[in-house]
């Protein structure tokens, strides 16, 4: 299983989901920022198998974070977050799975639970 990639510039929601997802067993990163993100894909890699993303963000927003995260890493399944649902459509055609927050601990389980199986069924399909 690979790990998750979380993307949050507020540390308590950062700090409750990595809690929730190594609890449920999943290897897990932080990032900060869409800059600390991009260094972490650099250092990590193909072992990133999802990225969870806030949709607000410093500096840049998740939407704007994907399209330069496609032109790269195409493979990697992400789930981004927001209290904004009126952002929704910023991800139309950036294969992503956009969820309202707040989230419950056991839908974002099954969220990256479900990104990393559809994701490791791509790849062996490749």
């Amino acid at each position: 299983m690979g790990a998750v990639l979380l993307i949050d510039d507020n540390p308590i929601q950062l700090m409750i989901r990595e809690s929730i997802l190594r609890g449920a067993g999943f290897s897990v990163q932080v990032a900060t920022s869409a800059e600390s993100a991009t260094a972490a894909l650099r250092s990590l890699g193909s072992k990133v198998s999802v990225i969870v993303t806030d949709h607000v963000m410093p500096g840049t927003t998740g939407a704007d974070f994907v399209r330069k995260l496609r032109a790269e890493h195409n493979w990697v399944s992400v789930i981004v977050l927001s209290g904004m649902p009126e952002a929704a459509p910023e991800y139309d055609h950036l294969q992503v799975t956009f969820r309202e927050k707040p989230l419950l601990p056991p839908e974002l389980i099954e969220l990256v639970r479900s990104a990393i199986e559809m994701g490791n069924n791509q790849r062996g399909a490749a």
